[in-house]
């Protein structure tokens, strides 16, 4: 069995305010520096296309999601700060995503079941 065949992947994508840039890369290191030592994340990371980020990241099961969401929920408070949301999806099995919608309830995001693939 693949780590895959539970695994959940989320992507939000962040509009930044102008003049923040400075201040999200700062930030982004900060989310780095606390997800270093989550167990069940597979990939975190960050790419741009101007003022707009998204953030990159994957968790072995939604659990890994959840326990991502208690270490980094207080930065991720003040970081909305200085961005906007843009979109949010989260894409893996559709048992896993059922798990997490009411962490998710408030940022109304989009849920992209998992079909078919190739992992290892």
């Amino acid at each position: 069995m693949s780590k895959l065949d539970t695994a959940v992947s989320i992507h939000p994508y962040f509009k930044i305010q102008e003049g923040q840039m400075d201040a999200c890369k700062s930030f982004i290191a900060q989310f780095c520096e606390l997800v270093a030592n989550e167990e069940k994340c597979l990939f975190y990371n960050f790419t741009f296309l101007g003022d707009v980020m998204c953030c990159r990241e994957a968790y072995v099961d939604a659990s890994g999601v959840e326990a991502h969401l208690e270490n980094c929920g207080a930065l991720l408070g003040e970081f909305l700060k200085i961005v906007d949301v843009v979109r949010i999806e989260l894409q893996g099995p559709a048992e896993e995503l059922e798990k997490l919608k009411p962490s998710f309830e408030g940022f109304n995001p989009d849920y992209y079941v998992y079909d078919c693939g190739v992992g290892r």
